[in-house]
């Protein structure tokens, strides 16, 4: 199975780096940020399973970002466990109101953190993410990240890989290059739009004879993935 990666926001390193540890023990993949901005950015670009969040941070408060985070539409899903010295039942309900799906007092063991993280993850994880998608015999299975067709085994760069997974989980809708390069590139990324259509040719000879014409290119838009002509 792939490891989740989770993003730990807190000012205090020393306590960043516990509970990475204690992370890393348990097989997760550990992204850090000291404060809200880069923490932001890092959601965008990285596009983590959760996130774990200070509240009291200089600059942006943990429940500001919490509160940003739930009104982006591409980051209103996303996972939000608080972390927070505050054990006080208001705080407590302050922060579910902004939006987190759970929220945890300092001081905590590793262990009861993992295992409020596991819980939230599992609530959160939509079914079929990591379900195999199928069409035409073309087969993506997201946990191995293979890529078969008619159960030959297809070779692909990671980012024609990305491409696939969001045009098989998206079917028949139109989409532009920039929304495509903020949904599968991150929207912090300054790629110029023409590097979506060379990373489409990529993907079409990927593909080969067979199962191209799934990629489709619509006129004055972008591009689309059909098994509809």
């Amino acid at each position: 199975m792939t490891a989740k990666t989770v993003l730990i926001v807190d000012d205090e390193a020393p306590i960043r780096e516990m509970i990475a540890v204690a992370l890393e023990m348990a097989d997760y993949r550990v992204l850090e940020a000291a404060n809200a901005q880069s923490a932001h950015a890092i959601i965008v670009d990285h596009q983590p399973d959760l996130v774990l969040l200070d509240w009291m941070m200089p600059g942006t408060s943990g429940i500001e970002l919490a509160r940003r985070l739930k009104r982006e539409e591409a980051t209103r899903e996303l996972p939000i466990i608080m972390l927070t010295a505050k054990s006080e039942e208001d705080n407590k309900i302050q922060g579910l109101e902004a939006g987190a799906d759970d929220y945890i007092t300092k001081p905590f063991s590793p262990r009861e953190l993992v295992a409020r993280l596991k819980a939230v993850l599992r609530r959160t994880t939509p079914k079929g993410v990591e379900e195999p998608v199928e069409v035409d015999g073309l087969v993506l299975d997201p946990i191995s990240h293979r890529v078969s067709a008619h159960g030959a085994p297809l070779e692909m760069g990671p980012t024609e890989y990305r491409l696939l997974q969001f045009f098989m989980t998206h079917q028949e809708r139109a989409y532009t290059r920039s929304q495509l390069l903020d949904q599968v590139w991150g929207g912090n990324v300054y790629v110029e739009e023409r590097t979506v259509d060379v990373h489409i040719r990529r993907l079409r000879k990927a593909l080969g004879d067979a199962h191209q014409h799934l990629v489709q290119t619509v006129r004055g838009t972008g591009y689309r993935f059909s098994n509809k002509g």
